[in-house]
């Protein structure tokens, strides 16, 4: 025997040593998932109804048998009167539901628009089509000139137009600064045989199209809308000449993470045995995926709002909210199609195999999808109170694909992320308050952020709104680090969903080989588009149509509701109780779906734990650091052997990132002043853009990597006092008035100012 061979039975004992080992892990993974889900389920104390303690309680104790059937009376009118106006309103929605299917599922865009490219016409054909959009009547026209903004829109089930249906939306944000907005579209029915790539290839002949359309302008900003955030990311590292700032709201790049006791759906796909229903329901579809089914999914994820209150809230205030639910539901009810490939590549790269992060993607002719080739400045927007996207998912990447802070500053990026306390996943494109807010943050400080330093930060908004687009918002961006994304992302490094993947690509393969040649062979057109026209998500709003003879009758019926409308006494008792008996509903629903989730999470890590903790699942490797240190990579290597050339330009640029260092952030006051130095004064102005960003970019990389040697050989940039007090008064002008400075960024400038002047 080899000496270097260890003994048998001391390899046997480390074996079993390490299987003991992944078996307590698994077993307290398992305890702290009964832990959270105990700590989640535990309900709020509803309030009393019939006692003293209640509003409705009172109401009725104060109120005389007389008065009260008064209120009763009363309430029945208004009630039977809001039941025909809800009931209309749902035919309405059923009668726009049909409209809008017979007319192919255009984009439910508020805005006018021109076809540009129409990715139905070019080579890889696709269902995917650039649009411009038009101002409206009366607003000021857009510069050619100026950045433009782009939009893509996830293609997730529902169809196109979510980031502008309403005129305080992203689009209406960009319009209103004058920005060009251009849109990225899609049709209801795929071309046949088309895929993922076609799709990225298509995308990025728009974004040429555009750069012919605005030769003078800045790349474009481009805004990805939940799953369209995977396409930007992979435009962006396909393509980074031709995108400016990338936008990723509520993007799941990172679908493994989340936290314990939260965010259900990342197990969906384990419990269903990976990536092969999709693909059954694909060949039941004649080689179509029915974006409905995704739909569905969405919905079971708050079944409370999705299948109840949205529908009580309607009822409640059908005399208000009519106007606003036909206009959600025209989106919300169109469902689109996907083709095998498509739906199986999403599923098997990203649901199941979180590959984008670790650069396992595949984009054809033996490349893969690395999200370190991206250049542009990234800002990501999530929110504590998305359930589909949390922020964990949306974040997760970075730490993924960079290991430090450092490294990102060294390789030049630019990462700002912003997390919204509660707002939910459609609120993030829909809601006119964040329009209004985060999303005219975002676009003010787009307008700046190729001034900013390389590194991490958070975008941090407070103060109240103004008028117009000076808001009264103050913006800061705040320095973070990974740990900061981590902390944030909760559990990540989770050992059961490897063998998600694994056991998905063993149960894909045997579908493959044995039940999709049968499938296919029954399956026909006719069939398919008898199973989408049965879908219980398009039946139930076709039995609500007019196709339904016994919904004719509501609409002259709800016209005498309205010129006879007697509502309730906002004080009527009957009223509260209605609100307290929907409130009980909507509890009762959560509580089952709480229920139902912390037994979904149980069965999902006692089955892949385990499985994780026999060792079934082979080991995921860890995102790869481009094999090279960022320290020693040949742009560092060249910055740092610069780091006493130049003049200065080097040594302005250079003590304003000392000085954002040292405050560990910048507020966007002090990045326009930046900006506006950068952009109209001498030597800055004679630069072009390009070369601005890479004297920043690598002035930042001499800091972080040597910031002794960044700050002595200042001098040595700086030789006549002249050029010493100049660069001094310069910085002094960007940093603003010493006392809103702080004591670390005196400090700097007080040593700044004892090494430069006599």
């Amino acid at each position: 025997m080899n000496a270097q061979t260890p003994p048998p039975g001391r390899e046997m004992m480390a074996r079993s040593a390490e299987a003991m080992t992944r078996f307590m892990e698994q077993a307290q993974a398992m305890g702290d998932v009964a832990r959270r889900q105990m700590a989640a389920m535990t309900p709020a104390m509803p309030p009393r109804i019939m006692d003293g303690a209640a509003p409705t309680g009172a109401a009725f104790l104060s109120r005389s048998p007389l008065k009260l059937m008064a209120d009763a009376m009363a309430y029945a009118v208004d009630a039977s009167q809001r039941s025909v106006l809800f009931w209309d309103t749902m035919r309405q929605a059923g009668n726009t539901f049909a409209e809008h299917e017979k007319a192919g599922c255009p984009p439910v865009l508020v805005f006018d628009w021109d076809m540009v490219v129409d990715g139905r016409t070019l080579p890889r054909r696709c269902n995917y089509a650039l649009v411009r959009i038009k101002p409206p009547e009366g607003a000021k026209p857009t510069d050619p000139a100026m950045r433009p903004f782009v939009i893509i829109d996830p293609r997730a089930g529902h169809g196109a137009g979510i980031g502008g249906f309403k005129s305080d939306s992203q689009v209406g944000v960009a319009l209103r600064r004058g920005h060009p907005v251009y849109f990225v579209i899609f049709f209801r029915d795929p071309e046949p045989g088309q895929t993922i790539l076609d799709i990225t290839e298509a995308e990025a002949i728009f974004l040429r199209r555009i750069h012919e359309l605005h030769p003078e302008a800045q790349r474009p900003v481009v805004i990805g809308n939940c799953q369209g955030g995977w396409a930007v990311m992979m435009l962006g590292a396909s393509e980074p000449e031709l995108t400016g700032p990338l936008v990723l709201n509520g993007a799941p790049l990172s679908y493994w993470a989340g936290e314990r006791g939260r965010n259900p759906m990342r197990y969906t796909g384990g419990l269903a045995g990976g990536s092969w229903p999709a693909a059954l329901l694909a060949d039941l579809g004649n080689g179509t995926f029915d974006g409905a089914n995704l739909v569905s999914n969405f919905e079971s994820l708050s079944p409370g709002n999705t299948k109840f209150r949205k529908y009580y809230n309607l009822y409640e205030n059908v005399d208000s909210e009519a106007e606003r639910f036909l206009e959600f539901e025209r989106w919300w009810g169109g469902y689109f199609l996907m083709t095998r490939d498509e739906i199986r590549w999403i599923v098997e790269n990203l649901f199941i195999g979180d590959k984008f992060a670790r650069g396992e993607i595949s984009a054809g002719k033996g490349a893969s999808f690395n999200m370190r080739s991206v250049k542009s400045p990234i800002v990501v927007f999530a929110s504590a109170g998305d359930n589909i996207t949390p922020p964990g998912q949306a974040l997760r990447w970075i730490a993924d694909v960079y290991r430090d802070e450092q490294e990102i500053k060294t390789l030049g990026q630019t990462i700002i992320y912003l997390v919204h306390d509660e707002i939910g996943h459609l609120g993030i494109f829909v809601s006119g308050k964040v329009a209004n807010k985060e999303h005219t943050e975002i676009a003010n400080t787009l307008d700046l952020i190729e001034s900013v330093a390389p590194g991490l930060y958070e975008l941090r908004i407070t103060g109240t709104a103004g008028s117009g687009l000076n808001t009264g918002y103050q913006v800061e961006l705040v320095e973070k680090t990974i740990g900061d994304i981590r902390a944030i992302s909760g559990e990540a490094e989770n050992e059961a969903f490897p063998a998600v993947a694994r056991i998905s690509a063993l149960n894909q393969m045997v579908y493959d080989l044995f039940a999709s040649p049968v499938i296919r062979q029954f399956s026909t057109e006719q069939s398919a588009e008898l199973r989408r026209q049965m879908n219980p998500m398009r039946a139930r709003r076709y039995m609500v149509s007019d196709a339904n003879p016994l919904m004719r009758g509501l609409g002259p019926m709800a016209e005498m509701v309205k010129a006879n409308r007697a509502p309730a006494a906002a004080d009527n008792p009957f009223v509260a109780m209605e609100r307290a008996w929907a409130d009980s509903v909507e509890r009762s629903i959560d509580a089952w779906r709480d229920w139902r989730d912390s037994m979904q999470e149980t069965a999902f890590h006692a089955i892949y734990g385990t499985m994780s903790a026999l060792n079934v699942a082979a080991e995921v490797p860890a995102v790869d650091a481009v094999a090279e240190l960022a320290g020693e990579t040949p742009d560092v290597r060249a910055a740092l052997d610069r780091i006493a050339e130049g003049g200065y330009a080097e040594a302005v640029v250079r003590m304003m990132i000392l000085m954002a260092k040292a405050r560990g952030g910048v507020r966007r006051s002090r990045l326009a002043r930046s900006n506006t130095l950068l952009t109209t004064e001498a030597p800055f102005a004679q630069m072009t853009s390009s070369a601005r960003q890479a004297l920043i970019r690598e002035q930042t990389v001499v800091v972080e990597m040597a910031p002794q040697d960044a700050f002595d050989t200042l001098a040595t940039l700086l030789p006549d006092a002249e050029s010493r007090q100049r660069a001094l008064a310069t910085v002094a002008d960007v940093a603003g008035p010493e006392e809103e400075l702080g004591e670390p960024a005196l400090a700097m400038l007080a040593r700044l100012r004892g090494l430069l002047t006599p």
